[in-house]
């Protein structure tokens, strides 16, 4: 799907379909209001017979318009006019894109005048382009038959009443981050059979071929002579072996302010039985999406590289199979972490933690100017934000407050939970330094960040715990590509 810009009056565009909105008060847009005119009052006629309600979600089709140069006139719903904000325009893009049928090629969408309050013409732009390839994204990689759809049109031009090379910027930022969400999405979405650790070890060298990032693959042995005890108890149940993925974009130098590298790192239990504390056979095909902390850095560095900001960015990945075995970790088993601290695992299948822990005394090295970790980490912060909100802990209100400006921008939203020292005293340990979990039933999501937090230290750090927004079970099932659009406003500001 290529994406341009038009200077034009909307009612001169030639194109297969022309998109222009229109209010549930039945308020016609600017643009709208210019086609009304050119074809003496057929939009109008549309609103006042009810054919076009103007509510969110519904749209109208129009035929051989006299005075339009477009074969055809979508009238798109927008809602209430004073509720029109970040979602109402999303998916007003969304239902434009999907109502323009199968005979359109290229779409025009009309859409000066559909800005929410506080956005500017390139956070549209970027936002159409994200919300235009999500409706035309497919699964169907494995499949033997393809979806018989059209798969939405080839090109779509977003009419401009001036120009604006904003717009253009606006664009080019959205193809990259589409391109990196749905990296994310596709790895995501894999098997476990298929996507193992070996295989996203050979997925980040290939990104490095084709986006010039420096990767590094460390092996078990490596990883054992780093003494990464935490992270290889987990992959001692499974076959498969583990790794270690380093990807580095310098685009910053070794000089300046942007010098020292931002770093994410990214879970990749590739999947998650829960090892010798098994999970109920319920929805454990869904443990696939597991990795999807690491599917995020991927697409983050992929559209990091495409954007060529001025940054370093550093993607660390530890990659394994959490599997119950002969050889598996055992509760009560206690492992000694790369960082010296000893942890007594209670519950194996608080797993997450344990090579998470090890990767952050890792990034160490690389003196970061933040470290961010995204993790499909806990249920309990399902339970306590659902699918809307992303968890986000960080004990640096700086980085927070980053972050959660960048979460708004992004329309990719994180609430901000805690993560303070009175919750230590539940990871306590009678026989380790500490325990991998705390009180069964009492702040898993809080308690988790908080033993991630003794391994953080020496930098700035937060916590994304994704849990709940990574993926959609259900008839939606698949990974979401989130949080790859906050995460990339997030370095796009830290770039300037």
């Amino acid at each position: 799907m290529d994406f341009s810009t038009r200077t034009a009056a909307a009612e001169a565009v030639k194109a297969d379909c022309i998109a222009v909105g229109v209010f549930a008060e039945g308020e016609l847009t600017a643009q709208a209001r210019a086609v009304d005119a050119a074809s003496k009052g057929a939009l109008r006629a549309a609103v006042k017979s009810g054919d076009a309600t103007g509510k969110r979600g519904a749209a109208l089709m129009l035929r051989g318009l006299a005075g339009i140069a477009a074969a055809r006139v979508l009238l798109v719903g927008l809602g209430d006019r004073k509720e029109f904000g970040d979602k109402a325009f999303l998916e007003a893009v969304r239902t434009a894109v999907k109502g323009s049928g199968p005979a359109v090629k290229d779409l025009a969408v009309a859409a000066a005048d559909w800005l929410p309050a506080g956005r500017d013409s390139l956070w549209q732009a970027r936002q159409l382009v994200l919300a235009a390839r999500e409706v035309v994204f497919r699964a169907d990689e494995l499949k033997s038959k393809k979806e018989a759809d059209n798969g939405g049109p080839e090109r779509i031009v977003l009419v401009l009443t001036g120009r604006d090379a904003a717009v253009d910027h606006g664009l080019a930022q959205g193809t990259a981050i589409a391109g990196g969400v749905e990296l994310t999405k596709r790895l995501g979405n894999l098997p476990a059979n298929i996507c193992t650790p070996s295989f996203l070890a050979d997925e980040a060298k290939r990104l490095g071929r084709s986006h010039k990032l420096g990767v590094e693959i460390l092996d078990r042995r490596k990883i054992e002579a780093l003494k990464m005890g935490s992270f290889l108890s987990v992959a001692k149940g499974s076959a498969e072996p583990p790794r270690l993925i380093v990807m580095k974009y310098e685009g910053a130098g070794t000089k300046g302010k942007n010098a020292a590298p931002v770093v994410l790192v990214g879970k990749g239990i590739t999947f998650d039985s829960g090892g010798i504390s098994i999970k109920p056979a319920t929805t454990m095909d869904e443990m696939k999406f597991d990795m999807c902390g690491a599917a995020s850095v991927f697409g983050a560095m992929r559209t990091v590289a495409e954007l060529k900001l001025k940054l370093n960015v550093i993607g660390v990945v530890p990659a394994c199979e959490n599997l119950p075995s002969g050889t598996a970790i055992k509760p009560g088993d206690i492992v000694t972490s790369m960082s010296g601290q000893t942890i007594e695992v209670l519950n194996t299948d608080a797993e997450g933690r344990l090579i998470l822990c090890d990767a952050l005394t890792y990034v160490e090295r690389f003196k970061p100017a933040a470290v961010v970790d995204i993790a499909t980490l806990t249920g309990a912060c399902v339970i306590a934000l659902g699918e809307v909100n992303s968890g986000l802990f960080s004990a640096d209100d700086a980085l927070a407050e980053e972050l959660l400006a960048a979460a708004k921008a992004a329309v990719d939203p994180a609430w901000r939970m805690p993560v303070q020292d009175d919750y230590q005293e539940s990871l306590k340990s009678n026989f380790a330094d500490i325990a991998n979990i705390g009180a069964p039933g009492k702040a898993g999501a809080v308690t988790a960040a908080c033993f991630l937090a003794r391994f953080t230290k020496a930098y700035p750090w937060a916590h994304l715990d994704i849990a709940g927004t990574a993926w959609k079970g259900g008839p939606a099932k698949g990974a979401t590509g989130r949080p790859v659009p906050l995460l990339t406003e997030f370095l796009m500001q830290r770039a300037g």
